[in-house]
């Protein structure tokens, strides 16, 4: 297993999580909670306390969405020519990219992917931010319509105040893959960050400010998600909701969005699947299935965790897979050497734990029996081995998704 020193972290990381307790950011300006309560943000590594931030209640969420809807109606963002706030968002693009290395060693801090994972987080931002820039100065915001008598047209214009509620596995990514054409479009958003990795999204609302974007066109609500998302979702000011996370809380959100008439856009995860048949080049497939149960330790919900594997095949690729997940290095993510990180948080770990016990109570066979991980120096982190589990399609592994480095394996014959 991979070992690590703890790091030395850039002074504006330090400076940074020195604000401790951290604020909201509503309306261009620091926003306390209105009861006080704070909450701690963890290195899910070390599971030492990078901060303790403000939870907002549903009070101060209304103050932000309040705060966004003044900026939709009362700054100039949403009467500025595409080109024009592109010069802002292209602003904000460069000062993220000036600062790389700050936002990819809060990210990989906060929820515990791998430094190289994190800083392609961070570049993948700046790419999207960049992309629904430009992508607006080409929309025809007006087009004529052919209506005999009448002069017709349709005309684009933005919706204004839009809610956001972000999971925890990509949070930096995320806001630029949702908030970013939004943006681009002239709406103002409202982000509710997950309470177990707020810190990037803070901070980028920091730095929106600097660049000179509006105050009030990006505002960031951190808290628990049965207050503060809550909130959010059942707030009649907004026009627009979105949602990535479970389908349970999915369901909350819809209902939520539903009694106001807010059309909300709901991604609830998934469970892949890779079908290998048996021609397929045995290495060069265990190896990409095998970075792809590991990637961010298996939380990603485009993963394939669902391996249909042909017969003819089943035991050489097991064999290879097996070999292959063996050799991983779990470790600190800030560790150069470590191929895998911890998982989010301690309740994750006993998540995957607890689905991996199930598996084998419901007749699963552990090819791979994956459980905790020790990493030395580490003894408080959050880290668990990868997984190989073997059953019937009413099998946990096989119907649930386990968030974690855990492969459902299924031999067939035909398909």
């Amino acid at each position: 297993m991979a070992t690590a020193e703890k790091p030395t972290l850039p002074p504006e990381v330090a400076d940074f999580l020195a604000g401790s307790p951290l604020a909201a950011v509503v309306g261009g300006q620091p926003l306390e909670s209105a009861s006080g309560e704070t909450f701690a943000t963890r290195d899910p590594g070390s599971g030492a306390v990078l901060a303790e931030v403000h939870a907002m209640q549903p009070a101060d969420v209304d103050r932000a969405v309040q705060a966004a809807d003044r900026a939709f109606r009362e700054t100039p963002w949403a009467r500025m020519a595409p080109n024009e706030r592109g010069v802002l968002l292209h602003r904000l693009a460069d000062a993220v990219e000036r600062r790389k290395a700050v936002f990819a060693r809060i990210e990989a801090l906060d929820c515990g992917k791998i430094l190289a994972q994190a800083e392609g987080d961070v570049q993948n931002f700046i790419d999207t931010l960049r992309y629904y820039t430009e992508m607006a100065l080409h929309v025809q915001r007006r087009s004529p319509l052919a209506v005999a008598g009448h002069e017709a047209w349709t005309a684009r214009h933005p919706w204004g105040a839009c809610g956001f509620i972000f999971p925890w596995n990509f949070p930096l990514l995320l806001v630029g893959w949702g908030c970013a054409p939004a943006l681009a479009a002239g709406n103002t958003v409202v982000i509710k960050p997950a309470e177990d990795t707020p810190l990037s999204t803070l901070y980028l609302a920091r730095v929106a400010g600097e660049v000179g974007i509006p105050a009030g066109v990006i505002n960031v609500v951190p808290g628990f998600g049965e207050v503060a998302g809550a909130a959010l979702a059942r707030h009649p000011g907004l026009r627009r909701m979105s949602f990535t996370g479970s389908p349970e809380v999915g369901k909350l959100v819809g209902a939520a969005c539903g009694g106001n008439l807010v059309p909300v856009k709901l991604e609830l995860g998934g469970k892949g699947a890779a079908v290998i048949f048996d021609d397929v080049d045995l290495a060069d497939t265990a190896e990409k299935l095998v970075a792809a149960i590991t990637f961010h330790t298996g939380q990603v919900c485009c993963d394939a965790t669902r391996w249909i594997i042909h017969r003819r095949i089943y035991d050489d690729f097991l064999s290879e897979a097996i070999r292959r997940l063996r050799q991983v290095r779990v470790g600190y993510e800030m560790d150069p050497a470590a191929q895998m990180g911890p998982v989010v948080s301690e309740k994750q770990r006993q998540r995957v734990l607890s689905y991996l016990r199930r598996g084998t109570e419901e007749g699963a066979e552990a090819l791979l029996p994956g459980g905790a991980a020790p990493v030395p120096g580490y003894d408080a982190g959050c880290y668990v081995k990868p997984a190989i589990l073997a059953g019937p399609l009413s099998n946990v592994a096989a119907r649930e998704e386990i968030f974690g480095p855990v492969a459902g394996l299924m031999p067939v014959s035909t398909l």
